[in-house]
């Protein structure tokens, strides 16, 4: 409920699921404060279910989040990666419609992932796969992804981005000791999307609906600025103002965070409607705190309640055909 009314239905793209053999293996890597948080949150079906009920979330597209699953063996991170994917597709298959799944792959294992990408897309019916921000240093434009987005491409595939730490040593300190998610992770975002403009990934790969996180992290802010220098760049063909504009607006844009009302403002400045979703970021975002989201998102007056219907629920729809059956 809010404010005495039925809170609306909606589709969570931006959701996180912890199988058991997944905490086991962060923890054993040594990952009991990913990204400088205080912990690797707890996570269970029944909790997934219970909050999801209490925020009306009718799916919720589950994915595993940073520091992903690679902790410096390929082998170990492509058997870690089936394992996860396998347990989400148990997930949506046993709660028809609850659930979706955006895999897990074994970065900057480039065949190893290309591999795990194929199985899950293809043979498990993964709704699309997600990639953090860098695996190891190694960005999103990078041309040495170029072969996997290749296969991403091929089959129209959701890619779910997700910012994680920076790719070097000495970028840690850029945090000041506080958590990454709080400031860092959103110039990750920043960082990699535009990565991925300046490369022209997203035109050389038309196929992949990338989605971006976090209301396009800072992106609605300095869009201006990454399309007016475009023209420094040492691009052929040159990349001109009116590219860059195009591709953010082909994006699409999860709401999770804080971006009520700031950001979010900016966001439609520079995007779709049509490409713009609900995401809760829980258990990562505490369950109060992804009830607050909720309210606010319910509640904000720079969506009208056309626009509120069509990114709490039938932006996903569309994205996701098979949530219409």
């Amino acid at each position: 409920m809010t404010g005495g009314r039925t809170r609306p239905s909606r589709i969570d793209v931006h959701a996180h699921y912890l199988p058991d053999d997944y905490r086991s293996a962060a923890l054993a890597a040594g990952e009991q404060h990913p990204d400088g948080m205080p912990a690797l949150p707890e996570w269970s079906e029944a909790a997934a279910l219970a909050l999801m009920d209490k925020l009306s979330i009718r799916t919720a597209m589950l994915s595993i989040s940073s520091p992903g699953v690679h902790y410096g063996d390929d082998r170990a991170a492509r058997e870690l990666a089936r394992s996860c994917n396998r347990q989400g597709c148990e997930l949506v298959r046993k709660h028809r419609g609850r659930f979706g799944l955006f895999a897990a792959l074994p970065l900057p294992d480039i065949a190893g992932s290309i591999s795990e990408a194929i199985h899950a897309l293809d043979e498990l019916g993964a709704d699309g796969v997600t990639i953090e921000t860098n695996h190891g240093g190694l960005y999103l434009g990078d041309p040495a992804l170029d072969p996997l987005m290749q296969v991403l491409d091929r089959r129209r595939a959701v890619v779910f981005v997700h910012p994680t730490s920076p790719g070097c040593g000495g970028c840690l300190g850029l945090a000041f000791g506080q958590p990454r998610p709080i400031i860092e992770f959103i110039f990750e975002t920043t960082r990699a999307i535009t990565d991925m403009i300046y490369h022209r990934t997203l035109e050389r790969f038309p196929g992949i609906r990338v989605i971006v996180p976090h209301a396009g992290a800072a992106l609605p802010v300095v869009a201006q600025r990454i399309a007016d220098q475009a023209h420094n760049l040492d691009i052929d063909p040159p990349l001109t103002r009116e590219d860059v504009f195009g591709t953010l607006r082909a994006l699409h844009y999860d709401l999770a965070g804080s971006p009520i009302p700031t950001l979010a403002r900016a966001l439609l400045d520079i995007a779709d409607p049509g490409r713009i979703h609900y995401g809760s970021d829980w258990p990562f975002t505490p369950g109060d705190n992804a009830v607050k989201l909720a309210d606010a998102i319910d509640g904000a007056d720079l969506f009208d309640d056309a626009l509120r219907q069509r990114i709490l629920f039938d932006n996903a729809r569309d994205l996701f055909p098979r949530l219409k059956r």
